[in-house]
């Protein structure tokens, strides 16, 4: 009996199917790119034009485009942290406004302070570098309690981040008494050094907040390379009964990725009083949504498992880029919501269309 060979015209075609997974693989390995290239393109396209100048292209104009970005980016960084072990955090917009409403509590605060069991504790406003430490620990606290609820209860993290989306609202009104807390710089009023995130560098063209989410995403992307608990956070994704019988700690790691996740939301908070200059418990509605949107549009699977930084930080720049294009052409806001979320629902059915033999 002898041995099959393949003719010349089924190595072509053989060949021809190996090319074609090749460049398959290559879009959906670098979708966010390509999404992003197409949104800026079409951004330029449709802008409109004064004085002969295309207003999106104008710097002015991409330096706001990225300090609204900035919020988003650090928040779509440690959502991808939770996504990335098949869990998702709804909380991370209601604790913007509870650190914003923090921050601006603990900068401007002044006279009696009546706390239960204490009695009346007279405070004075905090400094800038005491106040942020105290938000960001905040941050960490909530995230240890998202983490340590899903895992000692077995509850799912959309159940225990949506009932801290609302205990951190309620707080936040709780704290704030109801009302915007301004943040003043005159005399008697918040440390300057905090008006620094307010400012952009080189020639005023980036904003200091733009620098803070590309630092993050930096380090955010360093560790999840180069360190055991980005594997880890990778693995248990992919498979978390093998990751626990090959000997990782999953409840220890899955705590770390929801207090990391909470810690981002405060920093974001503390952007976001800076940037008002005060701090609202009705700020940051919908932010959660955007987060996720943005690690989704990035290439993430919320099954787990997949996704980058960088990823996550282009789809934040294509959701940006997309709010500015259509604010630009006078489109309303509640339209934008209609594509923003057929934008997300087109990234996550292109994920369930990706071939498995290009995973």
């Amino acid at each position: 009996m002898g041995t099959a060979t393949s003719t010349p015209s089924q190595e072509t075609v053989e060949q021809g199917r190996r090319t074609i997974n090749r460049i398959v693989s290559l879009i959906f390995r670098f979708q966010s790119f390509f999404g992003l290239i197409i949104v800026f393109a079409l951004a330029i396209l449709y802008s409109p034009i004064r004085s002969g100048d295309n207003i999106f292209l104008s710097e002015r104009n991409l330096s706001n485009v990225t300090r609204d970005v900035s919020e988003t980016g650090i928040l779509a960084t440690g959502q991808l942290l939770v996504i990335l072990i098949a869990g998702i955090d709804l909380s991370v917009g209601s604790v913007v406004a509870l650190a914003a409403t923090g921050t601006a509590y603990l900068l401007m605060r002044e006279g009696a302070l009546n706390l239960p069991l204490i009695g009346s504790v007279d405070v004075s406003p905090m400094g800038a570098e005491p106040t942020i430490l105290v938000i960001l620990a905040m941050g960490l606290i909530i995230g240890w309690w998202n983490g340590w609820t899903s895992e000692r209860f077995k509850i799912p993290s959309f159940v225990t981040t949506l009932a801290m989306l609302s205990i951190a609202r309620g707080l936040a009104h709780i704290w704030s008494d109801n009302i915007a807390v301004p943040i003043s710089y005159r005399a008697g009023g918040a440390d300057p050094s905090f008006e620094i995130l307010r400012e952009r560098v080189y020639n005023d063209l980036i904003p200091v907040p733009a620098i803070i989410m590309f630092v993050a995403a930096i380090v955010m992307a360093l560790v999840l390379h180069y360190t055991s608990f980005g594997r880890h956070l990778y693995a248990i994704g992919g498979n978390q009964t093998a990751s626990r019988l090959s000997g990782i700690s999953v409840t220890r790691i899955k705590i770390l990725a929801f207090m990391l996740c909470s810690f981002f939301a405060a920093m974001a908070g503390i952007v976001h009083a800076a940037q008002l200059n005060q701090g609202s418990p009705n700020e940051a509605v919908g932010y959660e949504l955007n987060a996720i949107a943005a690690v989704v549009i990035g290439g993430a699977s919320l099954m787990g498992g997949k996704g980058t930084i960088i990823g996550a930080i282009a789809g934040a720049f294509i959701l940006g880029i997309l709010d500015n294009m259509l604010s630009l052409n006078n489109v309303d806001s509640n339209t934008q919501l209609v594509v923003k979320g057929l934008l997300v629902l087109g990234a996550v059915a292109l994920q369930q269309l990706r071939p498995r033999d290009v995973e």
